[in-house]
């Protein structure tokens, strides 16, 4: 294994090699970055660390040269910041450059371990393939239809059905694969900060911008963008992305200079967008524009005989990961997988085998399922859902936090922004987001002045 270190600094390199020639990977050294000269010697090294390099050029430049080299940084300066803007510019990781050699070494051990397990699995096609469920089989067909074109896509289905995953295979097999694929959450980021994240923005355009960044838009020039939840998006930045959708063109927040981008979009969502333009809570014309090519992602519940398949899928790779012997279902295990409803979904399912690889003491797994609230018997009709309002929470005499937090979030968020509510319940937006989606809260739309 070999990894290309990309620093002006002599001495640090000089350490970094010896210490990592114990572990039997192989360092070089290259003092800066040629795009044009130096791209061919990325095709030998499995990873690419960059240190101090020329400033005129940036490492989402370096990670688009050696793509599908993974990137990673050594930074003088590593806080929220620099790790923000590291991941928008596609690198893998990011480690503090004055570390001590065996705490970096350790890091790039650990890097080059990551890297090796997902290139082998990728090698290997260590994916689960559907083999009972005709519209699986189906999508997947379809998806591959849809990567040979340069349309928009827009991916619907419930959460945790893998919409994220479908969206990367159909960037993986189209003509922009060796470009990156930017993901961004929609919900996760604060409505004040979606635009400039999106956009980018020019030094002085607000309080607090310093200095010039580039949007995740143009961090995916020549690849692609892939936003999730899109129905979570601020009406004032659909109006923004509405203009890039048609014209091509971006312009960073604090600046009257557009630039041309080359950007292939993919969405995603579990609302029902035309649902929601009807009611004037997201642009018509924007959902029009991006409803294009749809891929519709069944339920976990609707996919037949595949769940079985799947849970076994999940104890062969997660075995793997805990470090513990894979183990067969027993009978029961099997029909409550069969019968249970998958609210989660396929994350859910994953989440409920490896617990049961953690827990399960005996020769064989015994899934932990509620075997009332949620699970249904096959040929029967589903069972209601629960309500979520605040009489339901106050049925019971004691609260358990799922309850805290519902009762919490239903009685304040009419007063609250999610900024606040995330931080009176010590938790972050995206923890909130994910806990509305869990117990079926909708996140209440900000009234306009």
């Amino acid at each position: 294994m070999q990894v290309r270190l990309i620093d002006s600094c002599q001495t640090l390199f000089e350490k970094i090699r010896a210490a990592m020639a114990e572990h039997d990977i192989e360092v070089v050294h290259d003092t800066h970055f040629d795009p044009e000269g130096q791209k061919w010697l990325g095709e030998q090294s499995d990873l690419i660390v960059i240190g101090d390099y020329d400033d005129s050029q940036n490492s989402g430049s370096i990670q688009k040269a050696y793509w599908p080299t993974p990137v990673a940084r050594l930074s003088n300066q590593v806080d929220t910041t620099t790790a923000l803007a590291a991941g928008r510019e596609g690198a893998l990781d990011i480690y503090d450059r004055s570390a001590a050699i065996g705490d970096v070494t350790q890091w790039l051990v650990q890097l080059c371990a990551e890297n090796a397990k997902l290139s082998t699995d990728r090698a290997q096609g260590r994916e689960f393939r559907s083999k009972y469920c005709p519209a699986m089989r189906s999508l997947k067909n379809m998806a591959l239809r849809v990567a040979q074109t340069d349309s928009t896509v827009l991916i619907t289905g419930e959460t945790g059905t893998g919409k994220e995953l479908a969206a990367r295979q159909v960037h993986t097999a189209s003509e922009r694969r060796m470009a990156p694929l930017i993901t961004v959450n929609c919900a996760a980021i604060p409505d004040t900060l979606i635009e400039s994240e999106l956009f980018g923005y020019e030094k002085g355009a607000f309080t607090g911008a310093t200095s010039n960044r580039i949007g995740l838009i143009e961090a995916a020039d020549s690849g692609t963008l892939f936003l999730d939840e899109i129905g979570e998006l601020p009406l004032a930045a659909q109006a923004r992305l509405l203009r890039f959708l048609q014209e091509g063109e971006i312009r960073q927040i604090g600046s009257v200079v557009t630039k041309r981008v080359n950007v292939r979009l993919i969405c995603a969502t579990h609302r029902d967008l035309a649902q929601l333009a009807a009611k004037n809570e997201f642009r018509k014309d924007l959902f029009y524009r991006i409803d294009v090519l749809r891929l519709d992602i069944p339920p976990l519940r609707d996919r037949g005989g595949d769940i079985i398949e799947m849970a076994q899928w999940f104890i062969e790779q997660l075995a793997v990961k805990l470090g513990v012997p894979p183990r067969p279902l027993n009978g029961l295990s099997q029909r409550l997988i069969s019968g249970h409803h998958w609210p989660g979904n396929v994350r859910e399912l994953q989440n409920v085998i490896e617990r049961a690889l953690v827990m399960s003491t005996g020769p064989t797994l015994q899934i932990d399922l509620p075997t009332k609230a949620n699970a249904v018997e096959p040929g029967l009709p589903e069972p209601p859902v629960a309500p979520s309002s605040t009489e339901a929470i106050e049925s019971s005499d004691e609260l358990s936090l799922e309850d805290y937090f519902q009762r919490f979030v239903l009685e304040h968020q009419e007063a609250m922004n999610e900024t606040e509510l995330a931080q009176k319940l010590g938790i972050s937006r995206k923890c909130l987001w994910e806990r509305r989606q869990r117990f079926g809260i909708p996140r209440s739309k900000q009234k306009l002045a």
